[in-house]
Protein backbone atom coordinates (compact mmCIF):
# COMPACT_ATOMS: atom_id res chain seq x y z
CA UNK A 1 0.00 0.00 0.00
CA UNK A 2 1.24 3.46 -0.92
CA UNK A 3 2.02 5.98 1.87
CA UNK A 4 -0.19 8.77 0.54
CA UNK A 5 0.73 11.27 3.22
CA UNK A 6 4.47 11.23 2.48
CA UNK A 7 3.96 11.32 -1.28
CA UNK A 8 1.45 14.14 -1.18
CA UNK A 9 3.68 16.28 1.04
CA UNK A 10 6.21 16.30 -1.83
CA UNK A 11 3.71 18.51 -3.66
CA UNK A 12 3.64 21.12 -0.87
CA UNK A 13 0.24 20.08 0.49
CA UNK A 14 -1.07 17.84 3.29
CA UNK A 15 -3.10 14.65 2.96
CA UNK A 16 -6.54 15.16 4.54
CA UNK A 17 -8.38 11.97 3.72
CA UNK A 18 -9.79 9.68 1.07
CA UNK A 19 -13.25 8.50 0.11
CA UNK A 20 -14.65 6.22 -2.51
CA UNK A 21 -17.92 6.66 -4.34
CA UNK A 22 -19.38 3.75 -6.25
CA UNK A 23 -21.11 4.53 -9.51
CA UNK A 24 -22.86 1.98 -11.75
CA UNK A 25 -19.87 1.52 -14.07
CA UNK A 26 -16.88 2.64 -11.99
CA UNK A 27 -15.60 3.88 -8.64
CA UNK A 28 -14.41 7.40 -7.90
CA UNK A 29 -11.32 7.33 -5.69
CA UNK A 30 -11.27 10.83 -4.19
CA UNK A 31 -8.22 12.19 -2.33
CA UNK A 32 -8.61 15.34 -0.24
CA UNK A 33 -5.66 17.68 0.31
CA UNK A 34 -5.17 20.85 2.35
CA UNK A 35 -2.64 23.63 2.79
CA UNK A 36 -2.44 26.93 4.61
CA UNK A 37 -4.12 29.57 2.51
CA UNK A 38 -6.21 27.00 0.66
CA UNK A 39 -5.81 24.51 -2.13
CA UNK A 40 -5.87 25.61 -5.76
CA UNK A 41 -6.29 23.78 -9.05
CA UNK A 42 -2.52 23.63 -9.59
CA UNK A 43 -2.08 21.80 -6.25
CA UNK A 44 -4.69 19.21 -7.26
CA UNK A 45 -3.03 18.77 -10.64
CA UNK A 46 0.42 18.22 -9.08
CA UNK A 47 -0.90 15.51 -6.75
CA UNK A 48 -2.85 13.84 -9.54
CA UNK A 49 0.21 13.77 -11.83
CA UNK A 50 2.34 12.34 -9.03
CA UNK A 51 -0.11 9.59 -8.04
CA UNK A 52 -1.53 8.55 -11.42
CA UNK A 53 1.51 6.52 -12.59
CA UNK A 54 1.83 4.90 -9.16
CA UNK A 55 -1.85 3.92 -9.17
CA UNK A 56 -1.50 2.57 -12.72
CA UNK A 57 0.92 -0.02 -11.27
CA UNK A 58 -0.76 -0.44 -7.87
CA UNK A 59 -4.47 0.49 -8.18
CA UNK A 60 -6.07 1.88 -5.00
CA UNK A 61 -9.34 -0.01 -5.62
CA UNK A 62 -10.46 -2.93 -7.77
CA UNK A 63 -12.34 -2.65 -11.05
CA UNK A 64 -12.73 0.48 -13.16
CA UNK A 65 -11.99 3.66 -11.24
CA UNK A 66 -11.28 7.37 -11.62
CA UNK A 67 -8.87 9.43 -9.50
CA UNK A 68 -10.07 12.80 -8.22
CA UNK A 69 -7.97 15.17 -6.12
CA UNK A 70 -9.80 17.92 -4.29
CA UNK A 71 -9.93 20.25 -1.31
CA UNK A 72 -12.21 18.97 1.46
CA UNK A 73 -14.00 22.34 1.35
CA UNK A 74 -14.73 24.97 3.97
CA UNK A 75 -17.39 22.89 5.70
CA UNK A 76 -16.00 19.38 5.93
CA UNK A 77 -16.26 16.19 7.94
CA UNK A 78 -13.62 15.56 10.59
CA UNK A 79 -12.93 11.83 10.70
CA UNK A 80 -9.48 11.59 12.30
CA UNK A 81 -7.57 13.22 15.12
CA UNK A 82 -5.29 14.68 12.42
CA UNK A 83 -8.32 16.36 10.82
CA UNK A 84 -9.04 18.07 14.15
CA UNK A 85 -5.38 19.10 14.55
CA UNK A 86 -5.44 20.64 11.08
CA UNK A 87 -8.63 22.54 11.95
CA UNK A 88 -7.45 24.43 15.05
CA UNK A 89 -9.18 27.83 15.37
CA UNK A 90 -12.09 26.69 13.20
CA UNK A 91 -15.70 26.25 14.27
CA UNK A 92 -16.97 22.71 14.65
CA UNK A 93 -20.23 20.88 15.36
CA UNK A 94 -19.82 17.57 17.17
CA UNK A 95 -22.28 14.79 17.92
CA UNK A 96 -21.03 12.50 20.66
CA UNK A 97 -21.77 8.79 20.91
CA UNK A 98 -24.10 9.58 23.86
CA UNK A 99 -26.01 11.88 21.40
CA UNK A 100 -24.83 15.07 23.14
CA UNK A 101 -24.37 17.90 20.63
CA UNK A 102 -21.58 20.42 21.04
CA UNK A 103 -20.40 23.34 18.98
CA UNK A 104 -17.53 25.74 19.36
CA UNK A 105 -14.03 26.62 18.29
CA UNK A 106 -11.22 24.06 18.28
CA UNK A 107 -8.53 25.49 20.54
CA UNK A 108 -6.06 22.62 20.63
CA UNK A 109 -5.56 18.89 20.15
CA UNK A 110 -3.43 16.89 22.57
CA UNK A 111 -2.98 13.15 22.17
CA UNK A 112 -6.55 11.87 21.74
CA UNK A 113 -8.31 14.91 23.24
CA UNK A 114 -9.85 17.93 21.55
CA UNK A 115 -10.04 21.16 23.52
CA UNK A 116 -13.09 23.11 22.44
CA UNK A 117 -14.20 26.65 23.35
CA UNK A 118 -17.98 26.54 23.76
CA UNK A 119 -20.46 29.11 25.06
CA UNK A 120 -20.04 27.52 28.51
CA UNK A 121 -16.21 27.69 28.50
CA UNK A 122 -13.54 25.18 27.58
CA UNK A 123 -14.58 21.57 27.09
CA UNK A 124 -12.31 18.58 26.58
CA UNK A 125 -13.65 15.80 24.35
CA UNK A 126 -12.03 12.44 23.82
CA UNK A 127 -11.84 11.64 20.12
CA UNK A 128 -13.17 8.12 20.78
CA UNK A 129 -16.39 9.62 22.20
CA UNK A 130 -17.23 11.40 18.93
CA UNK A 131 -19.89 9.95 16.65
CA UNK A 132 -19.55 12.62 13.92
CA UNK A 133 -18.07 16.06 13.51
CA UNK A 134 -17.81 18.75 10.84
CA UNK A 135 -16.48 22.24 10.53
CA UNK A 136 -18.86 25.05 9.72
CA UNK A 137 -18.76 28.70 8.74
CA UNK A 138 -20.83 31.42 10.38
CA UNK A 139 -22.17 33.65 7.64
Amino acid sequence: MVDLSSLIEQCGVKFYGVETQSLPSKTIYRIFITKDGGVNLEDCEKVSKLLSPIFDVEPPVGGDWILEVSSPGLERRLTSIENFANSINELVKITCKNNENLSGKILNVKDNEIILQTQNGETIINFNDIKKAKTYIEW
